[in-house]
This record gives C-alpha cells, structure tokens and sequence, in this order.
C-alpha cells in the first residue's frame, strides 16, 4: 500500500526502489478504474475504444508537439524493440549507438544494444552494428565535474564514433539513451549533450531516442519527462515509455513524429498489437495520469527529493565512504568509494542491509546506492532511510578502527599458561 510493502507475517518495509508502482502501491482510484473497465469490456486492440483515444490524447498533451504519434505495447522492452524498428525504417540504415553500462531490455534485439548485459558475454557479446559511446558521467568518466564542457567534449565522443562508423561504410540508424542512466549508476547527463549528439545524428541520417522507461511521469519533478532537464531547445524523435506508465499494470508506450511513423507505414508491413492499447490497460493509464495531477505528485518529487539530496548531502561530509550524491527529483544516486580522491568503488560496502528498507545497489561496480521509490514518498521516509545510513556507516567506520588483533590469556589444565593470540576479523 503506498511506498510500504508487506511480507507473509504482516511486515511493513519502506520501498526506496519501486519505480514501477509509481503513484503508489495498491493505489485506490487505480485499482477502481482497472475493474469497472474489466466488468465492462476487454478485447483486443482492432476494436477502437474511446479510452485508447482520450488516453492518447492526455499523454502527448504531456510531449512536445512535434511528438504527435503513439504506438501502445505491453512493456518497456516491447517498446524499445518497436523504437529500433521505427529508426531503421525510417532512413534504411542499421547501426546504433548505445551508452556504455546502458540497459534497454530482455529481448535478443535490446541485449544487442545493452552494454550493461552483453559486456557479461566477453569480446563475442558485441555486434558489429553497434557502437558504444562513454556514458556522461561528470563524477567518474573522462570529463568531470571541473571540465570547462563536459556536455560537448562527451557529443565529441560521439561524434568520433560516427566519423569512424562512415568511414568504414556503416550508416547509423539510431542514437538511443535513458533520458538518466538508472543501471548505469544513476547518471544525469550534463546539460546540452543531448542537444550536441542529436546535432550529430541528425546529421548522419539517424534519429535520437530517449529511453523513459525508468525516469518518465514527473520523476524529476521541474518536468513531467527526463529529457526535458536538457532544456527546450531539445526534443528526441522517438520517445519510449514503461514501468510507471500502468503502476504495475503491464503496458507501455512508443511516441514518435508523424514524418517517422509514416515511413514506417509505407513499408507495407502492417504493424499490429494484441493487447496493446487495450481498454483496460488505457483505463488504467488514465487513472495513472489523473493520480499524479490530483496528489501534485511532481510537487512532491520536488519537496521530498530536495530534502532527501540534502540530508544525503549532509551524510557526505560526515562519511568519506560517501563520494558524490547526485540525482533530481525522487531519482537519487549515494557512490560510496573507498578513498575520496581516487574514487575508489567501495562495492561491498554498498551490500546494506538495513531494516525493514528496500534499497539496492547498482551501477558498474554495483556502489550506487539507488533511490527511486513511489512518487508517495515522504519527508519522514527519507529521514527514516537517511538515518538507518547513518547507523549503518558509522558502524562500519567504527569496526574499521577496532584492532585487528586481541590478545586472549586462557587457563589451561596444565601448570603453564599458553598465550594464544585470537585474531578477530568482524565482518556486517
């Protein structure tokens, strides 16, 4: 119910990570609108229904007007998949360029592009099709924080890898990011990379598509899409939508321009999906739309995640396991690293295990702390959670400086005393 879960025995955990139930678990108006549409008609999606248009209608009046088509599917990698195929109808071209460390789905077309998945398969995991540009990462990448142009110097990257792609007689369908890398360690591209890179592939013959699977719906709070942090100046070409879109309902969603989806449809292969766009999943959808709206739940993203960046801040300059704190909105990143000025990943302290908090761990090294809880979340959740960090470092910083060694003097039956030094290595 809300941002808690609850186990067999009754339980209650605070849920720190769920950015699938997005309004919250078990959310009333969600689950009402879900059953009076249930009672009243399912069916497949050849049927048009006065949910699939109104819904349309609501979410691209969120997008840029240029962004104008929709596709529905049933998950995030569903659209993904679909995002790939619009691309390369669109020009002819194949090859895409990915992030490094990035995740955008299950199936065989998505680990193709997910460095995050087929670095697991050695040199054979990547194809000759794609193209792995560095991630923007201002706190561990080439680029840091004190470069003069980090947003550039990293489009720079980019670029390189397209003059080099059509060099050797490749033609670049796609440039596909998270709007923020939420596997790759929650990263927040700096502002005016996406501008710089579309420029590039744009140029090259290729589209820009913003994966917002993980971070859309008013996670960051100041906008209702992550994209839209890079100013409005920028607007991608394809736009993919997932997990919070339904709260847990199974649906998703592929925007795009009617210039693209167009060329797609000339190619005389119909597109058509079952379930997508059921009026279900669309009555579901709208309740979603109207729950954010109706609890100010971008409101509350800002509120609540401002107070928990500070108090995580403060956290840092008590604990030199911390390194950065970075993250907009209710999508925080906490990197613990071993030392502070080589940025050293401190992987297995980021194993917490806290009480009764669902956090985890991710990131390349897995030493990302990573907040992206219900949009419910609030103030006194985060100083719940911020306080058991508290806890949980200043007992690792205390355990750290406890001797290594103890010397015990134990009795024995014997008339001499034997000294035993007991080596003791305490391990949470």
């Amino acid at each position: 119910q809300g941002q808690y879960m609850y186990d067999e025995n009754g339980e209650k955990y605070l849920d720190c990570i769920n950015n699938v139930a997005h309004v919250g678990h078990s959310h009333p108006d969600v689950i009402k609108a879900a059953v009076k549409q249930m009672e009243l008609l399912n069916t497949n999606s050849r049927f048009l229904h006065d949910n699939l248009v109104q819904y349309a209608k609501r979410l691209t009046a969120t997008l840029p007007e240029k962004l104008s088509i929709c596709y529905f599917v049933n998950s995030g990698s569903e659209a993904n998949d679909l995002a790939l195929r619009l691309a390369r109808q669109y020009r002819g071209h194949q090859d895409v360029i990915t992030l490094d460390h990035a995740y955008h789905g299950h199936v065989s077309s998505l680990i193709d592009i997910s460095p995050y998945k087929f670095n697991q398969l050695g040199k054979e995991g990547k194809k000759e099709f794609v193209h792995v540009a560095p991630s923007p990462d201002i706190y561990r990448g080439e680029y840091r924080e004190d470069h003069p142009d980090a947003a550039s110097a990293y489009a720079d990257d980019v670029k390189k890898i397209i003059e080099e792609a059509e060099k050797n007689g490749r033609k670049i369908a796609a440039f596909i990011a998270e709007s923020m890398q939420s596997c790759g360690g929650q990263i927040i591209p700096p502002a005016g990379y996406f501008q710089k890179v579309a420029e590039y592939v744009h140029k090259a013959g290729g589209v820009f598509i913003a994966d917002e699977v993980q971070v859309g719906f008013g996670r960051v709070g100041k906008h209702f899409w992550g994209f839209q942090l890079q100013g409005k100046d920028f607007v991608p070409d394809i736009v993919t939508m997932g997990k919070p879109i339904g709260n847990g309902h199974p649906m998703s969603c592929v925007v795009t321009t009617r210039e693209i989806a167009e060329a797609f449809g000339a190619s005389g292969l119909e597109y058509f999906n079952t379930f997508g766009g059921n009026p279900v999943s669309c009555a579901i959808g709208l309740a979603v739309l109207n729950a954010i709206e109706k609890e100010d739940l971008q409101g509350n993203a800002i509120r609540v995640g401002n107070y928990l960046t500070e108090l995580l801040n403060k956290q840092k300059e008590k604990h030199p396991l911390i390194g950065d704190v970075r993250g907009i909105g209710l999508f925080v990143g906490v990197d613990l690293v071993k030392d502070q000025l080589r940025r050293t990943p401190a992987t297995a302290e980021a194993q917490l295990k806290e009480q009764r908090i669902l956090l985890s761990a991710d990131g390349p090294h897995r030493n990302i702390l990573k907040f992206k809880p219900p949009m419910c979340f609030t103030m006194e959740d985060a100083k719940l959670v911020v306080d058991q960090i508290d806890e949980l470092l200043t007992g690792m910083h205390a355990l750290q400086n406890v001797p290594p060694c103890q010397i015990l003097h134990l009795p024995l039956p014997h008339p001499h005393y034997l000294l035993l030094s007991v080596c003791f290595w305490w391990y949470s």
